[in-house]
């Protein structure tokens, strides 16, 4: 018995190098270290920490890699020069989704996040075609969050200056935004409905009749009212989840930089005032608040490596040949977190966004949402929501840690490829 395991070991290796010898020789693949049987590179990257692994490997083999994260490469993307040339230079090239994680094995394909290929091409196309029908980056969307934030106000004056977790109430406001767009209503935070519906991660979704439920037969088409429910809950689900993480890390940011909360709320008082409620256009006029916001997102690095994309065919990419279908993982950490473009990226800094004269300063560097083909397709949405909340919040509360400023644990907790803020909670004490 013994032997027939030692024979099954060494002929599993051997079909394992003869592959990998296979795609060294047919692929050229880029350079990256050597891979064990079966498992691949898994035990050279700390799972925990996948980063970190990622730039020991990129000082190795430079800015495009491969790893084996088992039997099958993985090309790696590092740094901004190469990361702008695959996905905005090169965006058709390297625009394919793999199918390989859970999330995209439940999504059965469908959807914008997990879909690949027609089904993408369509769903994505359909997508941004709606959202904008109905008032996407018009000023109807900004009369929702307005409104949806006046809500959000009323539900923290409710606590009374009392400790809570702001967790819920944030999540609330981008999911009934987008509950408005769509399904044209709204819900109060304590309807049980819209608890359940935010609890199990909006798996029951109504969709209104539409003339695109005949499209089922329709070979040609991908608006299947199966496609059209898991769509619907791509936009929830992205939708809430990343403003509301960010909205909640930014809070908690705030809290540790009492100077920098404090800033803002004079740049509030001075631009919009205490009693007018906050509006786009005074975006405009608030250069330091909008470096907040942009430093926020730049220092969480709330999607430090978004699900792997793979090569629509095969690509010529600074010397290697790269397989179509290959599995492309690109870093956007190596980005954000880029000492050259932002000094001393590890420490939670405005100035990284401002000028010499305390203009706010654009930078090619910031990918919080991604770039090319596969960007985030709410960014604009996003963007009016936090700074809509984060104005609205700081003109009407103070913001009060239960402990001292310096004792507040900023780490992120790591939730596979997401950096999540840890729990806490604060007081919000009417000004």
């Amino acid at each position: 018995m013994a032997l027939f395991t030692i024979l099954g070991i060494c002929l599993s290796c051997l079909i394992f190098f003869f592959l990998w010898n296979q795609h060294r020789s047919k692929g050229k693949l880029p350079p990256g270290p050597t891979p064990l049987p079966i498992v691949g590179n898994i035990l050279q990257v700390d799972v925990k920490n996948i980063n970190k692994s990622l730039r020991t490997l990129s000082k190795e083999y430079g800015p495009v890699f491969t790893v084996y994260l088992g039997m099958k490469p993985t090309v790696v993307l590092y740094g901004y020069d190469v990361l702008k040339e695959a996905l905005i230079d090169r965006g058709d090239e390297f625009s394919g989704k793999t199918q390989s994680s859970i999330l995209s094995q439940v999504n059965q394909g469908l959807g914008i996040i997990f879909s690949d290929g027609e089904v993408w091409k369509q769903t994505r196309r359909f997508s941004l075609m709606v959202l904008r029908s109905m008032g996407m980056g018009k000023k109807i969307i900004e009369d929702r969050i307005q409104e949806e934030v006046s809500y959000l106000l009323e539900a923290l004056r409710k606590t009374n200056g009392s400790p809570c977790d702001p967790s819920y109430l944030l999540a609330c406001v981008p999911c009934n935004v987008i509950s408005a767009v769509i399904f044209q209503h709204r819900y109060d935070y304590n309807d049980e409905i819209f608890r359940e519906f935010m609890e199990q991660s909006f798996r029951t979704l109504e969709v209104l009749a539409s003339p695109w439920v005949q499209e089922k037969d329709n070979k040609k088409s991908e608006f299947t009212m199966e496609n059209l429910v898991i769509t619907i809950s791509d936009l929830f689900g992205a939708g809430t989840e990343t403003t509301s993480s960010t909205m909640k890390y930014g809070l908690l940011l705030l809290l540790k930089h009492p100077e920098v909360t404090a800033k803002i709320q004079e740049e509030i008082v001075r631009v919009i005032g205490r009693h007018r409620r906050p509006c786009m256009q005074d975006r405009n006029h608030m250069p330091y608040t909008e470096a907040v916001l942009h430093e926020i997102q730049r220092y969480i690095d709330f999607v430090p490596i978004p699900l792997p994309r793979k090569t629509t065919q095969d690509v010529k990419f600074r010397g290697y040949h790269i397989p179509k279908g290959t599995s492309v993982m690109t870093c956007l950490t190596s980005v954000l977190h880029d000492d050259k473009e932002f000094p001393h990226p590890e420490k939670f800094d405005p100035g990284h966004f401002l000028d010499e004269k305390g203009n706010f300063k654009k930078s090619d560097y910031f990918l919080a949402f991604s770039a090319g083909k596969r960007a985030c397709i709410g960014e604009g949405l996003a963007r009016m929501e936090m700074f809509l909340i984060l104005t609205s919040i700081l003109q009407n509360f103070t913001l009060k840690p239960l402990v001292d400023p310096e004792d507040i644990d900023t780490t992120p907790v790591q939730n596979g490829l997401l950096s999540l803020p840890p729990s806490y909670e604060l007081c919000f004490i009417p000004v």
